[in-house]
């Protein structure tokens, strides 16, 4: 059985991915949203705030993933969006 590591560069590789595949479904996420009220931006947020931390974790290069994780958790704290609690 073969072992894989996660590193930094693979970890910043699937924030990313995971951006862009929020990106190309947050009409679906938006519609999701209808509690209280159907605001339809919960998507849209939700790809903000991740592409914010996909920006910082890209820009580092790092293969600590200690340190991508944290650049990943920085960009998503400053760049969330529509975060009401």
């Amino acid at each position: 059985m073969e072992t894989e590591k996660l590193d930094g560069i693979l970890f910043a590789d699937l924030v990313k991915r995971g951006a862009a595949n929020l990106k190309a479904n947050r009409k679906i996420v938006n519609d999701l949203n209808v509690f209280p009220i159907p605001d339809g931006d919960t998507g849209d947020n939700m790809f903000m705030t991740l592409a914010s931390g996909a920006d910082d974790v890209s820009a580092s290069k790092t293969d600590s993933l200690a340190q991508a994780s944290a650049q990943a958790a920085h960009g998503t704290m400053l760049g969330a969006k529509g975060n009401s609690g």
